[in-house]
């Protein structure tokens, strides 16, 4: 049985939390895409983490954590990001690598730097990681992938030769930045090989097995539909493929073996970097909400960068849900809403003096302004409850207005940032 756990909006939906919560009746964890660009927040009996390359079932003795070949793979980064469990006595996780993954090179972070830089004021609000350089190679083909390591040497280096040619093009004459020497990638690769062998395997094989032998495997997706590439806020979107579909492509298994799409959702709204943001607030209102927001506050996992705040989007949620493909909605953060009177909900958006419930393309997305409704809230602390009956009406209340709006059932209420702070909730929705 294979489920994909993804996000329904811009990333930081908690869905960290969610997986690592049904990691616990798992037996493997697959990161499917994306790199070490955003980051996953974790609280659990060892403390808290923030994961941004190693998948979220790693806490767990008994699951097989596996880095697909969907993932922009920084070796250096993934020797820390372990180290740094075994350093705050989390026993060593069993990790698997694609031997199909390509690898993050340093000088995709710098080049990710230097496009940044030189667009200035116009900027896509990149973290800096690298990962859109990285995806290029990939789809330009001269990326480096983790088989390569441990071929030819000479083939290698032919390889290096060719894409120190073309690199050094740009950086001369476009960024005027030092070149790229092929000795010195090519001991960096010979570097990286030495760090990741213990690791790489047919991952692709071993799940087919696993599969074979009704393994429970989760797949776990960063970010969120919004920044999907083809389906997102294009331009200010990522660069791999955030829909739960991809989680088979990333992962190296058959698209008819995901039976099961958690689609994690926000009780409100947070965006870290830039693009359109419909529900968008700002002032005193987004930073009391930002403060109260998440496990600790709303900054980026990675970044650290303040999140842009907003009211639970219901039009770009349904757009999210329906491009997941979802079967069950895990809804988060819904215990930071109780210091409200009032909680506005974005329900439409009015273009051009219409207002329609159909997420646009980017360009009518600009124009988008918020149709707000405005629900009761409840006033009160709802962590500790673990019955949803026991939650006050007023909550239960948004909770369904939400699930109507997003025509998906909501199946966890989240409660709290700890793994066990959630409700399980029999719905009763059907479309």
């Amino acid at each position: 049985m294979v489920k994909a756990i993804v996000g329904a909006n811009w990333g930081d939906e908690g869905k960290g939390k969610i997986t690592d919560m049904l990691a616990e009746e798992s037996d493997i964890v697959v990161r499917f895409q994306g790199g070490s660009n955003a980051g996953h927040t974790i609280i659990n009996d060892y403390g808290k983490f923030a994961l941004h390359l190693l998948p979220s079932g790693v806490f767990y003795n008994h699951i097989t954590s596996v880095i697909g070949n969907g993932v922009a793979l920084n070796i250096p980064y993934l020797v820390k990001e372990l180290k740094s469990l075994t350093d705050r006595n989390v026993p060593m996780p069993k990790i698997l690598v694609s031997d199909r993954a390509q690898i993050m090179m340093p000088y995709h972070i710098d080049f990710d730097t230097y496009e940044e830089a030189r667009l200035a004021g116009k900027s896509f609000g990149s973290t800096k990681s690298g990962i859109a350089p990285f995806y290029s190679d990939k789809y330009a083909k001269i990326g480096f992938q983790v088989s390569e390591l441990f071929g030819d040497e000479n083939t290698l280096k032919e390889k290096i030769a060719n894409v120190c040619t073309l690199k050094n093009v740009m950086l001369e004459h476009l960024y005027h930045q030092p070149l790229l020497n092929e000795e010195d990638i090519f001991n960096t690769l010979m570097e990286y090989k030495e760090m990741v062998k213990p690791y790489v395997c047919d991952t692709s094989a071993y799940l087919h097995q696993a599969l074979k032998e009704g393994k429970k495997i989760l797949l776990e997706g960063q970010l969120g539909s919004l920044k999907d590439p083809d389906h997102g806020i294009y331009p200010m979107v990522t660069s791999s493929s955030t829909l739960a579909p991809y989680g088979a492509i990333g992962a190296g298994i058959p698209a008819a073996s995901i039976t099961d799409v958690v689609t994690v959702v926000k009780a409100y709204s947070s965006a870290v970097g830039a693009g359109a943001f419909v529900s968008e607030i700002f002032g005193e209102e987004a930073d009391e909400l930002r403060k109260r927001g998440g496990d600790g506050g709303e900054f980026g996992a990675t970044t650290g960068r303040p999140r842009r705040m907003g009211w639970f989007d219901a039009v770009a949620t349904r757009y999210g849900v329906r491009m997941q493909g979802t079967t069950e909605v895990a809804l988060t953060v819904v215990d930071v809403l109780g210091y409200l009177d009032e909680i506005p909900m974005c329900v439409g958006y009015e273009i051009d003096g219409k207002v329609t419930k159909d997420f646009p393309t980017t360009s009518e997305l600009e124009k988008a302004k918020p149709v707000l409704k405005t629900l009761p809230g409840w006033k009160c602390d709802i962590r500790g409850i673990k019955n949803y009956e026991d939650l006050p009406k007023e909550c239960r209340d948004y909770v369904e207005v939400i699930e109507k709006e997003i025509e998906a059932p909501i199946t966890m209420v989240s409660n709290g940032p700890g793994r066990h702070e959630i409700i399980h909730r029999v719905s009763s929705y059907s479309k």
